[in-house]
């Protein structure tokens, strides 16, 4: 029912209630901890009416209807009163008033068949469109926002819409300047519908050719509608690049958390990844929440950092369509980052486990200067460069691995690097196209499918074996 909430009931503490078809009968509740005697039995009210003398919040409306007419009847009513309500809503919901009804009328394990929802066309309104703002996002995708006369849209005050991207202003062939037609998509969010005319002054709009927050060029994939600037220092995706250039699994440094970030940027201790590793005591100290040890260790992290493997750099530069198992790959099929940096289409896209558009992403990557210029500082800061899990063999050719368990010795990752290292495939699930399930120490759903499908089960002493074999 709108306006009431679990945590009235939570709140009231409630200790028994029991429903009697449209009646509550309270045998005991208890408040402030001091049990009361049973204040009231079987009294005779509508449960809402009831609810409603309890204290507990209750729609402003719920008439009762005889007849199918009157049901519909009841529905405009409550559209044409919403806007009255202190609270949203989008529309209206019927149900039988009978609980010994909807007992036999029952329903499906989704949803009740004693009740059903109707939903509000929602409210639109005109207004002139002033001006298209241009906004980098945290992926680097660029999005135009339509700036309107304000409106007032659904109980709140509206001046702007997002417009997604230049197919989707040029389908509806918005034009600034024009009377245009906005309304809350779901009540919540505005969305422009349609132009109502276009206006003697109005112009068109075109997406730039440079990023607005940095000047570099933006690009659009093809078969993508979003335009981006792929440039990593780019100040507009500045703190969203650096949260997952120090996560877990990419450089990994411990203490490096969002907040502690985010005082870096806002007091233009940090402005590129490269920054981080040009921090000084004299500059963390100052700090908030920021003590002697937390100094030392978080110093200690970033210098540690340093040494991290070649993949977790490439997952931590951010490159689009490449996530920690591509990065994987690239470092076991390239010796170091200068080999990877200068690598041909034809390379990167005849790689296992790659394709064509995860290939053009990398070229597009490292064609940009500040990327490379990026990466040469890394390495004069002495950021490992080198591969050190680069292929070893082809033992595992055409193979594929799915790990389930706790190994004695290896931790998975090591298992799959050592499996990748050897031209295998580490999978997430067991399939029919699985070589062999890697089981240790309580393996659970991956290895009963196993054994249901006839895969090799190995263990890790097995597995070993299989690394030593010469091929």
């Amino acid at each position: 029912y709108l306006g009431l909430r679990i945590s009235d009931f939570i709140n009231l503490k409630l200790s028994n209630i029991n429903f009697n078809n449209n009646t509550i009968s309270i045998i005991q509740y208890k408040t402030d901890n001091k049990l009361l005697l049973p204040l009231i039995d079987k009294v005779k009210y509508p449960l809402l009416d009831y609810l409603k003398k309890l204290g507990f919040r209750v729609p402003p409306l719920y008439p009762v209807c005889t007849d199918v007419d009157e049901v519909i009847s009841q529905i405009y009513a409550i559209s044409e009163k919403r806007g009255d309500f202190d609270f949203g809503i989008d529309g209206a919901v019927v149900k039988v008033n009978s609980f010994d009804l909807r007992d036999k009328i029952g329903g499906t394990s989704k949803f009740p068949k004693w009740a059903e929802a109707f939903k509000y066309p929602p409210e639109e309104t005109e207004t002139t469109l002033l001006n298209v703002e241009v906004n980098v996002g945290r992926t680097g995708a660029i999005t135009p926002t339509a700036i309107f006369e304000p409106i007032l849209l659904g109980g709140t005050t509206v001046s702007r819409a997002v417009l997604h991207n230049e197919e989707f202003i040029r389908e509806k062939n918005i034009k600034i300047g024009d009377t245009i037609l906005v309304r809350k998509a779901g009540e919540i969010i505005p969305e422009v519908v349609c132009v109502k005319h276009h206006n003697a002054n109005s112009q068109d709009f075109f997406m730039p050719d440079v990023c607005p927050s940095c000047g570099c060029k933006t690009f659009r994939e093809d078969g993508e509608s979003v335009l981006k600037c792929t440039n990593s220092n780019c100040p507009a995706q500045l703190l969203r690049h650096l949260i997952h250039f120090v996560s877990r699994d990419a450089m990994d440094i411990a203490g490096l958390g969002k907040s502690i970030l985010k005082q870096l940027v806002d007091e233009c201790l940090v402005s590129s990844p490269i920054d981080l590793y040009k921090l000084k005591r004299e500059d963390l100290i100052k700090m908030e929440r920021m003590g002697e040890k937390s100094v030392s260790n978080l110093l200690e992290a970033i210098e540690k950092s340093k040494s991290r493997e070649l993949y977790r750099l490439i997952f931590a530069l951010g490159i689009n369509h490449i996530g920690k198992n591509a990065a994987k790959i690239l470092e076991v099929n390239f010796s170091d980052m200068n080999e990877l940096v200068n690598a041909k289409f034809e390379q990167l896209s005849a790689l296992e486990g790659f394709g064509e558009i995860m290939a053009k992403s990398v070229l597009d990557f490292f064609k940009i200067p500040q990327n490379r210029s990026l990466i040469e500082a890394m390495k004069e800061l002495g950021i490992n460069m080198t591969s050190k899990n680069s292929t070893k063999g082809n033992k595992f050719l055409g193979l594929t691995f799915v790990l389930t368990g706790t190994l004695p010795s290896y931790t998975r990752e090591q298992a799959a690097m050592l499996i990748e290292q050897n031209a295998g495939k580490v999978a997430n699930s067991v399939s029919k196209k699985t070589s062999y399930v890697l089981a240790g120490e309580n393996a659970g759903s991956k290895l009963v499918k196993a054994q249901e499908l006839g895969i090799s089960v190995i263990s890790e002493d097995a597995f070993k074996k299989m690394l030593e074999s010469e091929i």
